[in-house]
């Protein structure tokens, strides 16, 4: 026998795997296509819009459905919307990409890279901490917060940049009120709402502000501008934060916990990274003081005829410049912040808006869908332009194709009914800017639902707040449209 013995085991018997089935798409996506044939084949036929308005409302119809009814990335949609309207000649390539670098892009990247530079210096962290530790009760805790987030959006854009750098301020409020949950609970509801609220301070607050404006600036041939959107929104945002704090307030703790007196050292509020301490250092005394400039030269734009776009860059190579230390940021660390997926949505729906108006697509959707509203008189048109637009975030979850949805509608709209359709347009964007209602309805609110060891809000938390705080929104917008902003320059009416 030889020393070594191969021994085969048996081979198993081989059982013939069962093949897949081809996914089948769901009905709805059947049902989304079977929308947007019908509605260029009625495009098609209609008298006085032409071929390219009806492929630009199917490619519409498209994108909107897809935001509302499929979990694909949003701005994959809006880049594939303007590129089928791109290959089928209805928008110019050139067109395209020159929208991908128009102004408003460039004005957030640099507006990104200042809020970083910012944030790195340190001062951020020392003002959330220096204004903050002044509470003394809850109530004056929830209004100091309002305070701080309504002067981080006259530097800070977006919203969910502003989300992003007040959590760990949050973070350190729920540790340092570890033993009152219901405080907690409240302070992480305040949070996401006064950053969404707040918004409408500024042009550079969302990226919704830059889309309305342009496509206003396109149609009209004259936007809003810096200066006069925060002369109309900063007062509006101070009011509805203000009073979105007393309603969250009311609703998430008790009235012992509103008079609790809240007796924390200086060393309660710790926030990661740490802020410097003493007096001021050179870096937050750089960042601080060219972010000054730059909101001060934004505000005279009318006097030295700069364009906003380029002071920000300005101010951004300013404040990225060497020497670069531990509280400096460098321009590559700064740019690391952009957050590019919302530069691309930003530019694609605006295109995508673009088209709705150059078309005469938006024009013909007015006079034909909504031809009942242009007999009405200014104000009841406005108070329907406010509700339509605060309960648009139950259909279309992001703010900017919310901007790119509605405002290509209601300028055609308010020219038909006589309106002023800048006081139309930014109604509806201060309206839009409501989002409350759902996790999924921003992102902000999706941020602060989930902190590791906080417990935060439920769903049912937010309908209860959106009860209550959508019929006050709508009022106040609506008051502000009717009385306040034609004070302060934008009439009502065109004839005045």
């Amino acid at each position: 026998m030889d020393a070594f013995t191969c021994t085969t085991r048996p081979e198993p018997a081989t059982v013939p795997l069962p093949r897949p089935r081809p996914r089948r798409p769901p009905p709805r996506l059947w049902g989304l296509a079977a929308a947007s044939a019908a509605v260029l084949g009625a495009g098609l036929l209609a008298d006085g819009l032409g071929t390219p308005g009806a492929v630009v409302l199917a490619v519409f119809t498209a994108a909107v459905g897809a935001w509302v009814l499929t979990p694909v990335d949003d701005t994959w949609i809006a880049l594939t919307a303007v590129c089928v309207l791109a290959v089928t000649g209805v928008v110019a390539p050139a067109d395209l990409f020159a929208t991908l670098g128009a102004d408003l892009v460039w004005l957030l990247i640099a507006a990104f890279v200042l809020a970083a530079g910012l944030t790195r210096s340190g001062l951020v962290g020392r003002f959330a901490v220096a204004l903050l530790g002044r509470a003394r009760t809850v109530r004056q805790l929830a209004h100091l917060v309002v305070v701080a987030l309504v002067v981080s959006s006259l530097a800070v854009p977006a919203t969910s940049g502003r989300a992003a750098l007040a959590l760990p301020v949050f973070e350190a409020l729920a540790r340092a009120l570890g033993g009152r949950p219901r405080v907690v609970r409240g302070m992480a509801v305040l949070f996401p709402t006064v950053v969404l609220l707040s918004a409408v301070s500024t042009l550079i607050g969302a990226g919704a502000h830059l889309i309305a404006d342009q496509l206003l600036r396109d149609a009209a041939g004259e936007g809003i501008g810096f200066l006069r959107w925060l002369l109309l929104g900063l007062p509006l945002a101070v009011v509805s934060c203000h009073l979105a704090a007393e309603v969250v307030l009311l609703l998430f703790t008790s009235r012992a916990d509103r008079r609790d007196r809240l007796d924390w050292s200086r060393d309660a509020l710790v926030v990661e990274p740490p802020p410097p301490s003493g007096p001021w250092t050179g870096p937050e005394k750089h960042a601080a003081a060219t972010t000054a400039a730059v909101l001060v030269l934004w505000c005279t734009e009318p006097l030295h005829g700069v364009p906003p776009a380029l002071v920000g860059l300005l101010g951004a190579l300013v404040v990225t410049a060497p020497p670069h230390g531990e509280r400096r940021v460098t321009p590559g660390a700064a740019l690391k912040t952009v957050p590019w997926s919302l530069l691309l949505f930003t530019a694609a729906t605006a295109a995508l808006g673009d088209a709705l108006v150059s078309t005469g697509a938006a024009a013909w959707l007015a006079d034909t869908g909504l031809s009942p509203l242009e007999h009405a008189s200014p104000e009841p048109l406005l108070i329907a332009v406010v509700v339509v637009s605060t309960a648009a975030h139950l259909a279309v979850q992001s703010r900017s194709a919310r901007s790119s949805v509605l405002v290509p509608v209601v300028i055609p709209l308010a020219v038909a009914a006589g309106v002023n359709p800048a006081l139309a347009v930014f109604a509806s964007t201060a309206a839009a800017g409501f989002c409350h209602t759902l996790t999924s309805s921003a992102k902000p609110v999706a941020l602060f639902a989930e902190v590791e060891g906080v417990p935060t809000y439920s769903a049912r938390d937010l309908l209860r707040l959106s009860a209550v705080l959508a019929p006050l929104h709508i009022a106040l917008v609506s008051a502000f449209a009717l009385y306040a902003w034609p004070l302060l320059g934008l009439p009502i009416t065109t004839t005045h």
